[in-house]
């Protein structure tokens, strides 16, 4: 009350100096006193005396400032109060920094914190006060385009002391281990923010002040800060234990923008923490990377790759470094195995599982460590193609690898293989594709794996339909229809030969004696174009035991497909003989030719090599590794290699006794048959694909034919250059193209 009477109210026609006063003092008891309390009266007093003031021209037409600059009556009032305020919050601000000059660090800035709410809180009630003139005059001069007159409130921001460096210091102690009051921090620099002003719009907050007073020095005090601790922790430590500390104080970065920095920091401090203790350090990991693989340090890669992959390019040398350990580790698989086999092949088995192993590992790594990043699953691959094409014991063949995983599907896909389960078997297979997707030559695997189903249905040692159903349906996802046709359609025969042999066994016993059937009998009938199968090479005399169901058969099928001829397979056909000489009786599985000599017995004891050739046709290579088996197995005698005795004595353990073994003449022929009808496959394959792009383009020159033929065909095998040259002259021979007229290496298609 003493106040008030102190400074009356002024009435509605007072002057400035007299209305200033009134107000000043409210101001002041405002920005000062605010604790003490300020009357629900008073409030209203000081907000109508600075209203009066500001209509007050309008309400008595003042002349009295006419010709300043020809602003005049309310323009010339609100300029005078404005002014006032503007000379209150300097010498306001100047007595608060003479107060805060002999404060340092942690005491200057809760010093200015504290001031800065009570600063904040009463600007806040004064802005309230000056509401006309805010809404009027000050919207008015901004209008007109007037710079540097804001609002009452942004007006008292205006003006700051320069506080980053106490700031900076608070962040750097943080940094070295001590606790700070982040809750402080966060308040002053959320000061700065306030403090920006924004040109075009004052009540648009703008981030100059906090930029160029906080963020700039506070950026580069980081990157001299982690470029020294950097370097000096290098010095004294590995790459691995730096690994661990770049990854902690980047999430303590991270961390501290969420506390207590402006989000608009975040890029440009990460970005300058990445530079300094990654990129800056980034040779010094890629030399480590090789060390981190050889010893499985898996969460040191895990950081390793982590960190590199935030820094442009920094994981390229990483992923050729893989891409070398990777090939690396499988050649020397394989050449342990080459090392620690006894004789000259390696076991399909033992060569599939040791490049599965270098895969499996590898894989792992790239999962686990790498994240599965495409740039490391592409090393991973080019590496396993290398390996698996050309290593220790492919040599210089790049069909052997192909070979080696048919055979080995052979075994898993045969009765008696070591895979038990369903489950564990559709594994097994799975792995089989992990290995044909890096294998080349897919048209060698093709051509074996072929060869050795054939040999599974017609001995009937499959381990079960389904399993070979899913290879063929595994192979038909990763080549296509094509590439499966043939071993569809042996399956198509196998089924037609079955209801082939029930038909054949019905006519029969409605047409001869039961005596006549002795024989039990069965039958494929396999197309020539499917089946990779080879007519013998020489002459057969058929048995006269089994020659009448042979003729029976040739007429019944005759009277059902009078066009077709039937091709009968020997070398492929098996049989089985009940011995009727000894005391125990015995079934003896043989091959063709095997029951051609044995039956020769049952008209005397003792032939000689001659009489059987003489006797069965067979050739003397094939008869003389038939008849060694026979003695091997105990069932001829021989005291040399012309005679060949029945031997009366013979015993075995198992009434069923296989004499069926394969061939070593055969095997190798075989392999020699495969690999030459690949050859001539390949021809075929080449020129078609040529006439197929000449068909779609017209005319191509020598050159990008070449690469558009290698590029339709590398998915098949990997045709060679001089293939496709002599491919395409085999075309111009056969004009299905030709040269363009006065060009040398451009073609044309022949129409």
């Amino acid at each position: 009350m003493s106040q008030a009477a102190a400074y009356p109210m002024p009435p509605s026609t007072a002057s400035l100096a007299e209305t200033w006063t009134f107000l000043e003092e409210g101001v002041d008891h405002i920005m000062v006193r605010l604790r003490e309390g300020v009357s629900y009266s008073k409030y209203m007093a000081l907000y109508t005396v600075a209203y009066n003031y500001c209509t007050s021209s309008r309400m008595h037409g003042s002349q009295e400032h006419q010709g300043l600059g020809g602003r005049t009556g309310a323009n010339l009032m609100g300029s005078d109060l404005y002014n006032h305020l503007i000379k209150y919050f300097t010498n306001h601000l100047k007595t608060l920094k003479e107060t805060s000059d002999p404060l340092l660090d942690e005491a200057l800035l809760r010093y200015y914190a504290q001031e800065w709410d009570r600063y904040t809180t009463g600007a806040n009630y004064i802005n309230r006060l000056f509401t006309y003139l805010n809404r009027h005059w000050v919207k008015r001069e901004k209008d007109e385009g007037r710079k540097n007159v804001y609002t009452v409130y942004t007006l008292s921001l205006s003006k700051n002391s320069k506080l980053a460096g106490a700031i900076l210091r608070l962040i750097e102690m943080q940094r070295n281990g001590d606790t700070i009051d982040q809750g402080l921090v966060k308040k002053v620099i959320e000061s700065f923010v306030s403090l920006g002003l924004d040109e075009q719009d004052s009540n648009k907050a703008s981030l100059e002040v906090y930029k160029e007073h906080f963020e700039t020095p506070f950026i580069n005090a980081t990157e001299k800060y982690y470029k020294t601790e950097s370097e000096a922790f290098l010095s004294q430590n590995s790459v691995s234990d730096y690994l661990k500390k770049a990854e902690e104080r980047l999430r303590e970065e991270e961390d501290r923008v969420e506390r207590y920095l402006n989000s608009s920091t975040r890029k440009t401090l990460i970005g300058k923490c990445e530079q300094v203790l990654i990129k800056d350090h980034s040779e010094r990991m890629w030399e480590d990377f090789q060390n981190l693989l050889d010893y499985d340090k898996d969460e040191d890669l895990q950081r390793m790759y982590a960190l590199l992959s935030r820094i442009p390019d920094g994981l390229e040398p990483l992923r050729r470094k893989f891409e070398e350990h990777v090939k690396r580790a499988g050649l020397s698989a394989v050449q342990k195995l080459v090392g620690a086999a006894t004789e000259g092949d390696v076991d399909p088995k033992a060569y599939v599982d040791a490049l599965l192993e270098v895969h499996k590992k590898n894989s792992e790594t790239v999962q686990r460590s790498f994240r599965g990043e495409a740039g490391f699953v592409a090393s991973l691959d080019k590496a396993c193609r290398e390996f698996v094409n050309r290593n220790a014991a492919t040599g210089n063949s790049s069909t052997k690898s192909p070979e080696l995983l048919a055979k080995h599907s052979d075994a898993l896909l045969r009765k008696n293989n070591k895979v038990s389960e369903a489950e564990g078997l559709e594994d097994a297979l799975n792995q089989v594709m992990i290995l044909f997707k890096y294998i080349e030559d897919k048209d060698v695997f093709q051509s074996f794996y072929t060869t050795k189903l054939s040999k599974r249905l017609i001995h009937g040692v499959s381990a079960s339909d389904e399993a070979e159903a899913s290879m063929i349906s595994k192979l038909k996802e990763a080549c296509g229809f094509e590439y499966t046709n043939k071993l569809s359609r042996m399956f198509t025969d196998m089924n037609l030969s079955k209801d082939l042999t029930d038909q054949f066994k019905e006519r029969m016993e409605q047409t001869h004696e039961a005596v006549d059937l002795e024989i039990n009998f069965s039958i494929m009938v396999l197309g020539t174009n499917f089946w990779p199968l080879n007519p013998p090479t020489h002459d057969f005399t058929i048995p006269r035991e089994i020659l009448p169901t042979y003729e029976r058969f040739q007429r019944y099928y005759q009277s059902k497909h009078s066009g077709r001829k039937l091709t009968w397979l020997w070398n492929y056909s098996k049989n089985e003989l009940r011995t009727n000489y000894l005391n125990q009786k015995y079934i003896l599985m043989t091959s063709s030719y095997q029951m051609a000599v044995l039956t020769q017995y049952n008209d005397v004891d003792t032939l000689s090599i001659d009489e059987l050739q003489t006797a069965t046709a067979v050739s003397k290579e094939i008869l003389s590794q038939v008849l060694a088996l026979l003695v091997k197995a105990k069932i001829l005698v021989s005291d040399d290699s012309e005679q060949f005795d029945l031997n009366p004595s013979f015993k075995s353990k198992k009434i069923r006794v296989n004499l069926n073994m394969p061939i070593k003449a055969q095997e190798t022929k075989e392999q020699t048959e495969v690999l030459k009808n690949v050859d001539e496959d390949r021809k075929f394959v080449i020129q078609a694909t040529i006439v197929r792009i000449m068909k779609a383009r017209k005319t191509m020159k020598n050159q990008p034919l070449i690469q558009e033929v290698i590029s339709q065909i590398s998915q098949r095998f990997a045709p060679k250059i001089p293939d496709i040259k002599k491919a395409i002259d085999t075309l111009l021979e056969k004009e299905y193209i030709e040269r363009v007229d006065g060009t040398r290496d451009t073609f044309s298609y022949v129409a």
